[in-house]
């Protein structure tokens, strides 16, 4: 779902999921809004047939969370409510509402701030290669899921629509922000981690890894930004269910990768084609994963 045009706003662009504009507040400051589509990606895909809802979840578990980690480090919310939005918005109330959020506009830095506590995913494959994950040496005899020695800090180049986030050491962090910003970006990230993976584990659910977007105020103070702590944005796996030694159940889209891969689907990742529609099963299934990580993480049922 893209709510294009809104009127009243100026619209800067297309994401994955997410519509971003620009908007003044009734004191004539710029803000943000970010709208949350019902979208889903997968292998460097957007696909054809949206997720009911999922838009709506990412929004108000990226609220939570925002929510949870406030004494930690501020965020860029400035309003969820639509009835707080600049006037020239209230015509689109409803369409914005539990899936939108009005934002602070900062200094957005070019780095997603990776943090791993489990062996999955990217990392997984560059240890079965060489020991190592983003160039940090880890333990030999290591499994998939396999529970690491101490989080740490992996972080990527963001890279756009339709491409692959490209893992960098932490040295091309310094070169890009600086020492004292990296540092900084690491300690936070890693900060939030060992958070945010307390609260999960309490509700039975395992934060295997995670990454998360920064801005600067012009004071220079780090905020937290975009989405944070959901199904699209992390790894989420149920405590009941982790076993070392080969892929985890999880609380995201694995039922779409999973289809998509398979003989069913009759598509190879590899090719130049797009993605084939989701079958409806699929869809219903994705939808109810996204929703269960909700009301599990947050003890409040989905409305």
């Amino acid at each position: 779902m893209a709510v294009t045009p809104l009127s009243g706003a100026t619209h800067l662009g297309s994401g994955k999921i997410r519509e971003l504009y620009a908007v003044p507040d009734a004191q004539g400051v710029e803000r943000l809004l970010l709208v949350a589509s019902d979208r889903i990606s997968a292998y460097d895909h957007v696909l054809q047939t949206p997720i009911p809802d999922k838009g709506r979840v990412l929004t108000q578990l990226s609220l939570w969370w925002f929510e949870r980690l406030a004494d930690l480090v501020p965020n860029h919310v400035v309003t969820a409510d639509p009835a707080e939005y600049p006037a020239a918005l209230a015509e689109h109330a409803d369409e914005l509402r539990g899936r939108s959020m009005l934002c602070e506009k900062l200094d957005m830095i070019a780095v997603e701030c990776v943090a791993r506590g489990y062996l999955a995913g990217s990392g997984l494959a560059e240890y079965r290669v060489s020991g190592t994950v983003c160039g940090i040496p880890l333990p030999p005899g290591l499994l998939d899921g396999s529970r690491l020695p101490e989080p740490i800090f992996t972080p990527a180049a963001k890279a756009q629509v339709g491409e692959h986030d490209e893992n960098i050491g932490f040295g091309e962090v310094v070169t890009r922000v600086g020492a004292e910003r990296a540092a900084k970006l690491r300690d936070l990230t890693l900060g939030i981690y060992r958070a945010a993976g307390d609260i999960a584990l309490e509700r039975g659910i395992i934060l295997a890894d995670t990454k998360f977007e920064f801005g600067a105020r012009p004071d220079g103070t780090l905020v937290l930004a975009d989405e944070v702590l959901t199904p699209d944005s992390s790894r989420f796996w149920p405590v009941d269910g982790w076993e070392p030694g080969h892929a985890q159940p999880s609380f995201d889209k694995q039922f779409v990768r999973d289809w998509l891969t398979s003989p069913a689907s009759g598509w190879d990742p590899k090719s130049d084609q797009p993605p084939p529609p989701l079958p409806d099963e699929i869809v219903e299934r994705t939808r109810d994963r996204y929703i269960e990580a909700y009301e599990r993480l947050t003890g409040r049922t989905f409305q």
